[in-house]
């Protein structure tokens, strides 16, 4: 089957061609459908932000490496038992690109995120077709699109970030990052009642759509005195609650300053592996009493995600969609930072799932 994938390991944006990492079209072998599984011809793959990592060698330097893992498709064959979740040939469908086994002590102390059988069916979405345990795939609404269902995995992001937050109606909240992560994120930070909700980003067209989609408040952190503006907002308090959604190195230190004493901030960003945030224990731990915490992946967050994904804003965010073959446009497009989200076409569906 035909499959995004990583041909050569290097930076996307390596200005020396030598160096640059490589993307296309490869054939991968289809996998077995076992006796619970679910196969499902894919409709949508939406490229994240960690994409461009796996080109880096961020999880292995072995290619082809298959990418893809924010998927929309249609069930095309279940195996004889993967009928617990009411599943049919034909449905609509989204899911978790994770599996997690249930049996290990991680997953049986309640700890899903930490399974030690991970990664046994993290498959690569933006392909042709998938097979997954029936247990990572779950029925898309029917108010929902095949385009829109694709967001239901950033979506679960944004919702275990909540989580994390344990945001209280009312909290004074700010987000930095207005990629889909950081959008998806204010929404549902919207939702819960929060107060003073403001986005943190340098790009205008990001701050104007938050503005558009429930922010109070927003910040250009380039051309505006980010702590300054964040007293203004806050009245001098500092936010309750502030989210990382940017993986910006050069943003994450000063996210502390805005905090509020006893405040909670959320790194809910990947980061470089290698980067360490200097961190004055004293100033932020003792006297401010800070909660640091982060976002891995999104365990026990799915269906609430699927309960919340039809109330959402984001036509803005599948805007920009390419054919499979127009792969390697894609991933120009996603890197080009003109569009907030890039969506692969993996194969042309109708919403009743034919072709």
């Amino acid at each position: 089957m035909r499959t995004v994938a990583v041909t050569k390991i290097g930076s996307l944006r390596a200005e020396d061609e030598s160096a640059r990492g490589r993307i296309g079209v490869v054939d991968f072998p289809e996998h077995d459908l076992g006796p619970e599984d679910v196969r499902i011809r894919v409709a949508y793959a939406a490229i994240c932000g960690s994409d461009p990592h796996l080109a880096e060698g961020f999880f292995g330097t072995d290619v082809p490496i298959g990418l893809g893992h924010e998927i929309s498709g249609v069930v095309e064959a279940l195996g004889e038992r993967a009928t617990r979740n009411g599943l049919r040939v034909g449905d609509r469908v989204a899911g978790n690109f994770l599996r997690f086994c249930g049996t290990c002590r991680p997953c049986q102390e309640g700890r899903q995120q930490f399974c030690e059988h991970i990664q046994d069916y993290n498959r690569p979405g933006m392909a042709e077709t998938i097979t997954w345990h029936e247990s990572q795939v779950y029925r898309l609404p029917d108010g929902v699109s095949l385009l829109k269902g694709c967001l239901l995995e950033p979506t679960s992001v944004a919702v275990r970030i909540a989580d994390k937050t344990r945001m209280r109606v009312g909290d004074r909240v700010a987000v930095c990052g207005g990629g889909p992560i950081g959008q998806l994120a204010l929404q549902v930070m919207a939702m819960y009642g929060a107060t003073s909700l403001t986005m943190i980003e340098p790009i205008g067209g990001r701050r104007e759509m938050a503005l558009r989609h429930g922010a109070h408040h927003v910040i250009d952190p380039v051309s505006e005195d980010q702590a300054q503006r964040a007293d203004e907002i806050t009245g001098g308090r500092g936010f309750d609650v502030v989210i990382d959604a940017s993986g910006s190195t050069r943003a994450v230190q000063g996210l502390l300053d805005i905090a509020a004493n006893g405040g909670t901030v959320v790194y809910g960003a990947m980061y470089p592996a290698d980067f360490e945030m200097p961190l004055n224990l004293s100033d932020y731990l003792y006297l401010k009493e800070l909660t640091l915490t982060g976002v891995f992946v999104s365990p026990y967050a799915f269906p609430r995600a699927l309960q919340i994904l039809p109330h959402l804003q984001v036509d803005e965010l599948t805007a920009a969609v390419f054919a499979l073959d127009d792969a390697v446009d894609a991933f120009a497009a996603h890197l080009s930072g003109d569009h907030p989200k890039v969506v692969i076409r993996c194969n042309d569906l109708d919403e009743g799932g034919t072709r």
